[in-house]
């Protein structure tokens, strides 16, 4: 039986060791390796950072003292509601450094690989269908061209790859931040899997936010967390940023050598979300290269990981990819890259009226007053000294820089076309030779 939270169905919890689709060889050792790292003792607290069912570590618990690798205290912890204790045996210690000479992983059970590969369809990104409404909300702090909504609403509702280009400053960074608030639901990320005996931890707090922390109360019979697998993490849909910093080595699987233990590859955090490559063209990598690497995953939804032992494997490829650059896509892509992106998007500076709007809603939110013989110096004077090509950023910009100067001079905020002029000479700097 499948439960729902949010719109996402849960993954259930599993009712006996079975269900976790493990071996009971791996299960059994991260139960020694955990009790030997945390010196836990109690099923309650086992139970707890294992993620697993009381009910599921009682059975595995009873397993081990039947291979003789644990002992009861003897001991009922009258605090803990009367609780049986445990201990690692001499042969349960050696078993357990065994274990950890192989993988220091312990804690969290894994899911494994093909449990993963079914949540990941349940849940998937292109299940979610964007209206404009949603978009609108997400965005209503940016003044965007109607049509653009309508260019962005059916690319993110596809689910599939968004090239977004034009000239720097326009804002295509906030519309990526804008097409992720707009999804708005949560998933299940797991805290680790498991393919071939290996373990790839995958949750991870600096790009996961958790949408729900589940604490059980010890006095209440119904107990709250078995809801759905605790294995997975409640988050809301990921969104992983990068930029100039991006290299192909970082689509890869992470080797901790000392751990003997992986952790997922940027791309496969970001499942069931979004991944940003910002300023496309900034990176040592070329464009093409960075596309070339992502070609299989954007078609067939998997991508293709290896393992140290040089083993290749499936992963599922669930993410709305966003690629944003500042330059005109046939510089950077041949025409079969560029097929391959779903959606081209171009985002341009803003026409006049829509600088003014931008220009106005900036002043309104800093307190500063407009003041119309300083706006026709900026447009008359100012703008044609740069061909009239408007940019989003530029009334944030000036406008701080005006409310800078204010601050130092001792006045009230103002606009005057003096300050214009001092202002502007920041925004851009004089073309002049610089003797050495």
């Amino acid at each position: 039986m499948n439960m729902q939270t949010s719109s996402v169905m849960a993954p259930p919890a599993p009712r006996v060791l079975e269900d976790t689709g493990l071996t009971m060889v791996m299960m059994r050792d991260i139960l020694l390796k955990t009790m030997f790292r945390m010196n836990l003792e109690r099923v309650t607290e086992l139970s707890h950072v294992m993620c697993l069912p009381v009910n599921v570590v009682q059975e595995l618990i009873d397993l081990a003292r039947g291979q003789r690798l644990l002992e009861s205290t003897g001991t009922l912890h009258a605090n803990s509601g009367n609780e049986m204790g445990y201990r690692l045996s001499d042969a349960g210690k050696t078993r357990a450094l065994d274990a950890l000479s192989q993988s220091e992983y312990y804690g969290a059970m894994p899911i494994p690989m093909s449990e993963y590969g079914e949540q990941v369809k349940r849940q998937s990104i292109r299940n979610i269908q964007v209206t404009r409404d949603m978009l609108t909300g997400a965005m209503g702090h940016l003044i965007l061209p109607d049509e653009l909504l309508g260019h962005l609403g059916p690319a993110v509702s596809a689910g599939r790859s968004i090239l977004m280009y034009g000239p720097p400053g326009n804002g295509k960074s906030s519309i990526s931040n804008g097409i992720r608030d707009a999804l708005g639901d949560n998933i299940f990320v797991p805290r680790a899997i498991e393919y071939s005996g290996q373990v790839i931890t995958v949750y991870d707090p600096i790009v996961h936010t958790i949408a729900e922390e589940l604490v059980d109360d010890p006095n209440s019979l119904r107990r709250t967390s078995n809801r759905y697998d605790r294995r997975y993490v409640l988050c809301q849909r990921p969104t992983v940023v990068t930029g100039g910093e991006l290299s192909l080595d970082m689509l890869d699987l992470v080797y901790n050598k000392t751990s003997r233990t992986y952790q997922a590859p940027l791309q496969m955090k970001s499942t069931g979300g979004i991944f940003i490559v910002d300023d496309l063209g900034r990176q040592a990598e070329p464009p093409q290269a960075l596309i070339n690497r992502w070609i299989v995953p954007l078609e067939e939804n998997k991508d293709i990981l290896s393992l140290q032992s040089g083993e290749k494997f499936e992963v599922p490829f669930d993410t709305l990819v966003i690629f944003s650059t500042n330059f005109h896509p046939n510089e950077i892509f041949d025409k079969a890259a560029l097929r391959r992106i779903f959606f081209k998007i171009k985002i341009d500076g803003p026409v006049q009226e829509d600088y003014l709007k931008i220009f106005a809603m900036v002043a309104r939110k800093k307190k500063m007053p407009l003041n119309e013989e300083a706006l026709v110096y900026l447009l008359k004077t100012k703008y044609p000294t740069i061909d009239n090509v408007y940019a989003n950023y530029q009334p944030v910009f000036l406008i701080d820089q005006m409310i800078a100067i204010c601050e130092f001079e001792g006045i009230p905020y103002q606009m005057t076309p003096d300050l214009i002029d001092r202002a502007w000479a920041n925004m851009f700097v004089k073309e002049e030779t610089i003797i050495h």
